[in-house]
C-alpha cells in the first residue's frame, strides 16, 4: 500500500534557497478569523489587466512592460519555513496565494510542512486548474482548511483576463473548468470557503454578475472589492475610473438578490 508520505515527494535541498514569492509575515485580513502569514507565490496563468501584483508575473507575457521586482526582494522556502517555525505560537493560519499557487511545483510539500507545524491552511486560487485543485483536496495531508476562489467576470468573457495564458481555450471549456472548481470547493463547509470578485468597470457589470452567480452555490460567501486604479499590470487600467460608492452598492445589492452571502469587503 502507498503511504501519504510516499505520495508527497520531498523538496530538493537546492530548491530551498531559491526565491519563490513575497512573504507577508503577519496579516489580520487574509485568513478570516485567524492571525496568519501569507505567501504570494510567483507565477500565474492569467493576465488580469487590473492586477497590482505584477511583480509575481513573467513580464514577457504581460502587456509589453519590463517592470519586475528583483528576485532578491522575494523570500525562499527556507525563509518561509524559518518564519513559520519561529512564529508557530503566535500565528495560527498560513495563506498560500499568488500569482496562482496551483502552478507551484512543490505546493503539496509546502502545505504538508505547514500543517506539520500546526497551521491551518488557506489556499487562494483562480479556479482554472480543477485537476490540480482536486489532487490537493483529495489527500488529507494537503487538503486546505479554507479555500478562496476568484471569479473575475462572466465565464464567456475570460478571454479578457487570459489573452496570453490560454489562447487556445474555448469559452465553454474554461467555463467548465471554473464550474468544476466551484463544485470542488463547495464540498467544504460553508464557513471554510468564499468567492471573490473585484468590481472592475470594464469587466464586471450587472450582466456579468448574473452569469457569475449561476456558478455559485446558494450558500456562497461572495466577497466584492472595489477596483484600485493604481499600479495595474495594463497601464491603461490606471486611467479607468472606479465605480462610485452608489454604483458599488447597487451592484452588490443586485448580487445579493441571487446569492444572499454577497457583500462588499
Amino acid at each position: 500500500m502507498t503511504t501519504e508520505e510516499e505520495t508527497i515527494p520531498r523538496i530538493p535541498r537546492d530548491f530551498f534557497t531559491k526565491p519563490v514569492g513575497a512573504l507577508i509575515k503577519t496579516t489580520l485580513v487574509d485568513f478570516p478569523g485567524r492571525v496568519a502569514a501569507s505567501l504570494f507565490l510567483k507565477g500565474c496563468n492569467l493576465r488580469c489587466p487590473y492586477c497590482y501584483n505584477w511583480e509575481l508575473i513573467d513580464p514577457m507575457l504581460g502587456f509589453g512592460t519590463e517592470r519586475q521586482t528583483p528576485d532578491k526582494s522575494l523570500s525562499s522556502l527556507e525563509d518561509v519555513f524559518s518564519h513559520l517555525e519561529k512564529r508557530r505560537n503566535v500565528l495560527t493560519g498560513f495563506v498560500i496565494s499568488g500569482g496562482e499557487p496551483l502552478l507551484f511545483p512543490h505546493l503539496a510539500e509546502l502545505i504538508e510542512e505547514a500543517k506539520s507545524l500546526g497551521y491551518k491552511i488557506k489556499l487562494d486560487t483562480n479556479g482554472t486548474l480543477p485537476d490540480r485543485l482536486e489532487a490537493i483536496m483529495q489527500n488529507p495531508a494537503t487538503r486546505p482548511d479554507f479555500i478562496a476562489m476568484d471569479i473575475k467576470t462572466a465565464p464567456n468573457r475570460y478571454a479578457l483576463v487570459a489573452p496570453h495564458a490560454m489562447p487556445n481555450s474555448s469559452a465553454d471549456a474554461l467555463a467548465e473548468k471554473l464550474a468544476r472548481s466551484v463544485k470542488l470547493i463547495s464540498t467544504l463547509p460553508a464557513d471554510s470557503r468564499e468567492w471573490r470578485t473585484v468590481l472592475v468597470p470594464p469587466l464586471v457589470g450587472k450582466d456579468d454578475i448574473r452569469e457569475m452567480a449561476q456558478l455559485l452555490p446558494k450558500d456562497a460567501s461572495w466577497q466584492f472589492a472595489q477596483f484600485r486604479n493604481e499600479n495595474c499590470l495594463d497601464p491603461a487600467y490606471n486611467d479607468i475610473t472606479p465605480y462610485s460608492d452608489a454604483a458599488v452598492t447597487e451592484l452588490v445589492s443586485y448580487a445579493k438578490k441571487m446569492i444572499a452571502g454577497a457583500q462588499l469587503r
